[in-house]
């Protein structure tokens, strides 16, 4: 019986292989420009990956909460079905040489085995402190998209479907976590504009300077309005329906997308960003 259930995983796994491969193929390898990172390109990669938050959100919602897949006595391997298949695709994909860029950080990052193909340090790498690799937040994200998030935006019910759920839930978490750790490349450019303003909080170490110095509520209003826009236009339903009452409905709430930018993308990515810069001097 666990063979079987097992079986149903490896067609999601190469499933995953392609789209990163189709993915990284379509998406710029860098937002360098001259040997900089740029404000305007760092805030075009992170307007990118609203659009894949919420359309990995989306895709979640098709199914119920599902219950037995977050349980881990559900397999009779201490793992749940989630943990799982989140264990087993981030194994593969390392072989393929992702987790190489400082925004694609691993859930499970112990015992990843080593790429199979030639890799070579991607520009990002270079330009990035060098204590970048270090910085995660992971555990974070994991423990709020499976407590509280996910109950927001399915749900109630189990419909069996528990391979395709954990198969969305990892493209969910995977597009939140690449979003708040691009962070790194927001402290960065701060940094790089303004050292002056940021040097002495470093080196003393002032954890609540640095976050003021990070936040601009004009800024985090516009990005939560954003995102529930794009919420609304991306999972409306359509219908040709000339009988069709005119009222709009929506595959998740868009008020979740807002939600999740208030709560935890914003405050994490601000977390990761001075995680960052209290390394950056050393």
């Amino acid at each position: 019986m666990l063979e079987i259930k097992l079986k149903a995983f490896f067609p999601l796994l190469i499933q995953h292989l392609f789209l990163y491969h189709y993915l990284s193929s379509q998406l710029p390898i860098s937002m360098a420009c001259n040997n900089k990172f740029t404000l305007d390109s760092v805030r075009d990669a992170l307007i990118r990956e609203e659009d894949s938050i919420v359309f990995s959100l989306i895709e979640r919602a098709r199914f119920p909460y599902n219950s037995p897949a977050y349980d881990p006595s559900f397999l009779g391997n201490g793992f749940s079905i989630a943990e799982f298949y989140v264990r087993g695709t981030e194994s593969l994909q390392a072989k393929i040489g992702r987790y190489q860029k400082p925004e694609d950080v691993p859930f499970f990052p112990n015992d990843l085995p080593s790429p199979l193909p030639p890799t070579k340090d991607s520009q990002s790498q270079v330009l990035l402190h060098p204590a970048s690799a270090s910085v995660t937040v992971n555990k974070a994200i994991w423990k709020f998209y499976f407590t509280e998030l996910l109950p927001l935006f399915t749900t109630k019910g189990d419909d069996g479907n528990y391979a395709s759920t954990v198969a969305s839930d990892f493209v969910c978490l995977q597009a939140i976590s690449r979003r708040i750790h691009y962070g790194k490349y927001v402290a960065e450019v701060k940094f790089t504009d303004a050292p002056q303003d940021y040097s002495p909080a470093i080196s003393s170490k002032d954890r609540d300077k640095l976050m003021d110095l990070l936040t601009f509520v004009a800024v985090e209003e516009a990005v939560k309005k954003r995102v529930e826009k794009k919420a609304r236009l991306f999972s409306q339903n359509v219908t040709l329906d000339e009988n069709d009452s005119g009222k709009t409905q929506y595959k998740i709430n868009p008020l979740v997308v807002s939600h999740l930018y208030d709560k935890w993308v914003m405050p994490l990515t601000k977390v990761v960003e001075v995680e960052y810069l209290l390394l950056r001097l050393s």
